[in-house]
């Protein structure tokens, strides 16, 4: 989070880089002064990772943020101005966490100073109750342009992905040429190899036909909307509005709290489906299932994704019960502990090793493994779960 000005004498670059980064004062053991640019970059790190509010010494870093709005919108158009985005929206998160700036995002000034990020869209919807009419136009162009920015990044890949799934799960037993699937074809002829000529003749085609207009498979996404999951009730709503284009899927948005609230008719427009969820609040993870539950008429079709941390308010046996009977049934069971870029979050060690038992292993899944993922639940195959170790995915 340094300047790009640089040093000509490499020993005054790291001293200069290591005066911002400890902040001045007697222990930095830098002895370096600062001044221009750099002093005005070191006085947006001191608002925010200062010592505290007392006076400011030529060597010493303090916070200087307050609560006023004037200051604060000076300060985020300075971050804008030294440091690239994914560095401004870490700041802008650290500031909302460190010095209680939420308050002042109800104000349209405040957001439109913002740079736009998931984690800014959470605390949006988090404040939605609060929020004064004056603010609230202002907060859905600021989501808005959030998840458009994501279905640019993550609608065309998943669309390819799905569509290749349902291709390949059309099976047929006498393909077209361009249909036939040449890897199992061999697979399944090897026996009629003929060493003389080099060749295997097969006897046997394997291939698929192409996916029609019809709905070829349902697909439920039950969504934990407490307060810990807001990255991944965004995701999630990215993805309903993607799938609900296809028509080949027919897609069903659920999310829950202690309540459980469907909906599937605002899934088209993934700005409406976040202001209709209520982030904070409890979790019975029973209640949403049995609705999600209710919902299926083809079993063998289906597949449902539950999006939760697992920490069960409701009755747990039940819940357990309720996944295996989907399992028995035919239904696609996939448990995500987050739809998110963050990696694995808290979640509920216990839960997530029963559902494993049952054969529905827990794993927080990134937005751009969800389409790998949902193509290897449409055609039965078995998930690529992430290693935690290597950071690759396996199938399980």
């Amino acid at each position: 989070m340094t300047p790009l000005t640089r040093e000509t004498d490499p020993a005054r670059e790291r001293l200069r880089r290591w005066r911002l980064v400890l902040g001045g004062g007697e222990a930095d053991g830098t002895g370096q002064e600062l001044s221009g640019r750099d002093a005005a970059v070191d006085g947006t790190l001191a608002a925010l990772y200062g010592k505290g509010d007392r006076a400011r010494t030529g060597r010493d870093r303090s916070a200087g943020l307050g609560a006023s709005a004037p200051s604060v919108a000076r300060w985020l158009g300075d971050i804008r101005t030294y440091f690239p985005a994914s560095v401004v929206q870490v700041m802008q998160r650290d500031a909302i966490e460190r010095l209680g700036l939420a308050a002042l995002l109800l104000e349209p000034e405040m957001l439109a100073a913002v740079e736009p990020d998931v984690h800014l869209v959470g605390t949006l919807l988090s404040l939605d109750k609060a929020m004064p009419e004056t603010t609230k136009e202002t907060a859905r162009a600021v989501v808005r342009k959030v998840v458009e920015d994501l279905e640019r990044r993550l609608a065309g890949r998943t669309r390819a992905t799905l569509t290749g799934a349902l291709d390949r799960g059309a099976r047929v037993a006498r393909p077209r040429h361009h249909d036939i699937d040449w890897n199992r074809t061999i697979a399944a002829n090897l026996r009629h190899y003929l060493p003389e000529y080099g060749t295997v003749v097969p006897q046997r085609l394997v291939g698929h036909g192409r996916a029609s207009q019809s709905v070829k498979k349902e697909v439920i996404l039950c969504v934990d909307q407490s307060g810990s999951m807001a990255p991944s009730v965004v995701f999630a709503s990215v993805f309903g509005a993607v799938l609900a284009s296809m028509r080949s899927i027919s897609t069903r948005l659920v999310v829950f709290d202690t309540a459980v609230v469907d909906l599937t008719d605002q899934v088209d427009d993934p700005v409406d489906v976040l202001f209709g969820t209520r982030l904070g609040g409890g979790t019975d993870i029973n209640r949403a299932l049995a609705y999600c539950q209710s919902q299926i008429t083809r079993p063998a079709e289906t597949v449902v994704v539950l999006i939760s941390d697992l920490y069960e308010g409701g009755i747990r046996d039940e819940m357990l019960k309720r996944v295996a009977a989907m399992k028995a049934s035919g239904v696609q069971f996939v448990a995500l502990l987050a739809l998110s870029d963050e990696g694995a979050p808290a979640y509920d060690r216990e839960h997530a090793a029963a559902l494993a038992a049952l054969g529905a292993p827990a794993f927080a899944c990134t937005p751009d493994l969800f389409p790998d993922v949902m193509a290897a639940a449409i055609e039965k195959r078995p998930l690529p779960v992430p290693d935690l170790d290597t950071g690759t995915a396996n199938g399980t």
